[in-house]
């Protein structure tokens, strides 16, 4: 199953392997670029620096590929709505793939941000950096959802824009935090991921 949540190194798959002799593995695999360690972050501003000590997410080289070899092909083209895949975990898969091969340049990755603090943990997606910009993006399953996390980003930062990528319609929104602070969030539709730099040049400028 393709999974968008942290993987702990350590008797990864509840193998017997310790912590080094699997990172020694992934870091071989994520060299040849087969897949991919997404490490988080906990910074708000640019640069962002990716916490080596936390656990990382999984992203492998291709989600056609993945679901191929696990046998869910068939199963996955007859969907009508990926986003009810496996509890919503391809959609945030094949997003982040579509971001890393936009790095035409670099071979830069992505991060995802955590806040690990008692009682107000919190994730965001992916961070993306627009002229010096750092734009929150949390990608959701279906047309809804929960932006907890992402309010505690923006109140922590003071970022002014963010973008959901979710199951809906296109549109521009001024919403706020729960403490009242407001802030632009354009809703994205999955089909639009490929052309999140455009799309953030754009943001950018409503903004000014």
């Amino acid at each position: 199953m393709v999974n968008f949540s942290e993987i702990s190194i350590q008797g990864f798959g509840n193998s017997s392997y310790k912590s080094r002799e699997v990172g020694e593995a992934f870091r071989i695999l994520d060299d040849a670029k087969i897949m991919r360690l997404i490490y988080p972050t906990t910074d708000v501003e640019v640069p962002l620096i990716p916490d080596l000590k936390k656990s990382p997410r999984l992203q492998f080289l291709d989600t056609g590929l993945v679901n191929y070899s696990l046998g869910i092909q068939g199963e996955m083209l007859a969907l009508s709505d990926l986003s009810a895949a496996y509890k919503g975990s391809v959609i945030p898969h094949l997003f982040t793939q579509e971001l890393i091969s936009m790095e035409s340049i670099s071979s830069n990755k992505p991060n995802f941000w955590v806040r690990e603090k008692k009682q107000s943990d919190a994730e965001v997606d992916l961070l993306y950096v627009h002229r010096k910009n750092v734009i929150p993006i949390e990608i959701k399953s279906g047309s809804t959802g929960s932006l907890r996390s992402l309010h505690q980003f923006i109140e922590i930062s003071g970022v002014a824009l963010a973008i959901r990528v979710y199951g809906g319609e296109f549109k521009l929104e001024k919403t706020q935090t729960s403490t009242g602070k407001e802030y632009r969030l354009l809703n994205l539709p999955y089909y639009l991921g490929t052309r999140l730099s455009e799309y953030a040049e754009w943001l950018v400028n409503q903004k000014n």
